[in-house]
């Protein structure tokens, strides 16, 4: 039924809602140490979430199927390794929904003086079951919060990022001195290029829902390129605007650098305003992810790569089960992560995600390479073009990132291991 789909401005939403969150609000105080490569990363992140959304967009338009990254896999690859990549991205998807989780209570700080990390908690939980109930009531309810919520971005954001270059002093932008001794300058921009992705993440999240959107062909693609766009030139301006205000000793240390920042130009209590805005659109993109973390196990479940009972819908046509079984994958990292320095909490999250994803999208990059051998009369030079600059992108990212972070980013996708031999392949054999 087109009532329960979502049209152009509810994919919109979706696209840049699942972007703008906690990496335009928490990402100024982890960048703050880099001082102006801090910006360079933003400029460097932006070319490559444009690339990957003109990416996503071609690969949508030919294949508008429920679930995203692994439709392309498995037609590229063959099923066994779509599996392993649904799974990546539908586990994964859950770190990124805690650390939103997080910010958007972190954000609500200033209203509840020096009350313990068990209080805030709490919160997140409350806050977690109550994003789910909403989206159980189906998608197209979904999309329509999310719409609204993505009205309430816009405004402050470009309010305070326009009004802070009042203040702006370009010294501010020092690198501290453990910077420049620990990392060469390539090491330097890959971290920061890893950091300032975080914000990117979701550019392919308006793919998942393919099933569920008016002419998905046009639509997504128009969406995921626009949104994408409109995205970093936000970003753009709110890191200038804001590390340009604070020097970045103070910055590091800040819990909420936008009601720093406020407080700074608006004085009086305008602070607390700024620090609920920030929260709501932070709820604005949990709710993103919720949805699409659903839809993910949806289409899992509907080209036979995860059990049926994920297929499964409510009368609403929400996929009841793949929510559930969503939250119980968070609730352990908000526990896990627990931790009294915010920022400390969101960059040890950070670092690991970001490259699951990166890995996801290098896995799609190369997916689009093969397509195109296997279709050449389907494809333009500029597909080509497309395609190989993706993979370099992703490529020298995850080649600048320390071992360490590979490592642990890798066994989100080996926990599907056991899975894999015990669920899918076994079914397949019956």
């Amino acid at each position: 039924m087109s009532s329960q789909k979502l049209g152009f401005w509810g994919v919109f939403a979706l696209v840049t809602g699942s972007q703008i969150g906690t990496g335009v609000f928490m990402l100024p105080a982890s960048l703050a140490p880099f001082g102006v490569f801090s910006i360079y990363g933003w400029v460097i992140s932006s070319v490559g979430a444009i690339i990957l959304a003109l990416l996503f967009a071609i690969l949508c338009a030919r294949f508008p199927r429920t679930g995203g990254p692994h439709v392309y896999v498995q037609k590229a690859f063959g099923s066994s390794i779509a599996f392993f990549t649904g799974w990546t991205y539908w586990v994964i998807s859950w770190v990124s929904t805690s650390a939103v989780i997080i910010s958007a209570i972190g954000y609500l700080s200033p209203f509840f003086d020096n009350q313990t990390a068990t209080f805030y908690l709490f919160l997140e939980i409350l806050l977690l079951f109550t994003i789910v109930i909403l989206n159980l009531k189906g998608i197209a309810v979904a999309g329509k919060v999310e719409f609204l919520l993505t009205l309430l971005k816009f405004i402050p954001l470009l309010v305070v990022a326009i009004t802070s270059l009042y203040w702006f002093d370009i010294n501010n932008f020092s690198i501290a001195q453990s910077i420049t001794e620990e990392l060469t300058i390539p090491q330097t921009l890959g971290k920061v290029t890893l950091l300032t992705f975080w914000g990117f993440i979701g550019v392919e999240s308006a793919t998942t829902p393919a099933g569920s959107v008016i002419n998905p062909t046009k639509t997504i693609p128009r969406a995921i390129v626009f949104g994408t766009i409109c995205v970093s030139i936000l970003y753009l301006v709110n890191s200038i605007g804001i590390m340009g205000m604070t020097p970045g000793t103070e910055l590091m240390n800040s819990k909420a650098p936008y009601v720093d920042a406020s407080q700074i130009i608006f004085g009086g209590q305008w602070h607390l305003l700024i620090s609920l805005i920030a929260s709501i659109i932070c709820i604005g993109t949990l709710n993103a992810w919720v949805l699409t973390s659903g839809q993910i196990a949806l289409g899992l479940a509907e080209d036979g790569l995860m059990p049926r009972i994920f297929a499964r819908k409510n009368k609403n046509e929400a996929p009841f089960f793949g929510l559930i079984i969503s939250v119980l994958g968070i609730l352990p990292l908000l526990i896990i992560t627990l931790d009294d320095n915010l920022s400390r909490q969101i960059t040890s999250i950070i670092d690991f995600s970001v490259i699951a994803f990166l890995l996801i999208y290098l896995l799609c990059s190369i997916s689009f390479l093969k397509l195109l051998l296997q279709e050449p009369k389907n494809s333009q030079y500029y597909h080509w073009i497309i395609g190989f600059l993706s993979v370099i992108f992703c490529s020298w990212i995850i080649y600048e990132t320390p071992i360490r972070t590979l490592l642990i980013a890798s066994m989100f996708t080996l926990s599907g291991v056991p899975v894999y031999f015990f669920g899918y392949k076994v079914s397949k054999n019956k």
